[in-house]
């Protein structure tokens, strides 16, 4: 008898960690379930806390001058731009990942300089981490303080992209 209670007990045991093991893959992110957005050249005020987006660019040779943010708390936003040395900015795809508290950013045809200056304090970026995949693809991560919603857009003349951040 006590080694039918042991048997019916390892079988509910297995079940459960074979269980575990589906809800985390049952939880994770379909991204081809995601809309993803045209970013245009203007801002919109449309704050979004997740999804994949573009700007559907050319592809061209680019380089990044400068990273820079300013926050108002008049406006109730901070401004993170991304500089470019060009006057159209380069083909670029992202990724808002609040789950994660992330953006992720790839910038085609793109080169960054051997340093950028300082980025500095910031109300809502923790970090940004530029990771250069190949020859012509530049990733780059930002991380931030807490769960935020974005504007992204872009500029011309020079080339910028433009994200604006709301905690």
């Amino acid at each position: 008898m006590k080694n039918l209670t042991f048997k019916k007990t390892r079988q509910f045991l297995t079940f459960l960690f074979i269980l575990s093991l589906s809800v985390g893959t049952v939880e994770a992110q379909n991204l081809l379930k995601e809309r993803i957005r045209r970013i245009s050249t203007r801002k919109k005020s449309v704050y979004l806390d997740a999804g994949i987006f573009h700007n559907g660019g050319a592809k061209r040779d680019s380089k990044l001058k400068a990273i820079r943010h300013n926050y108002s708390s008049k406006r109730g936003y901070e401004r993170v731009v991304l500089d470019f040395a060009t006057n159209k900015p380069p083909r670029i795809y992202g990724y808002i990942s609040n789950d994660e508290r992330k953006l992720y950013l790839d910038l085609f045809s793109t080169d960054v300089p051997d340093s950028l200056s300082s980025f500095g304090d910031s109300e809502f970026v923790k970090a940004v981490n530029f990771f250069p995949i190949q020859k012509d693809t530049l990733s780059v991560e930002v991380l931030f303080k807490k769960n935020v919603t974005l504007d992204v857009f872009y500029l011309e003349n020079p080339g910028r992209l433009v994200v604006d951040i709301k905690g």
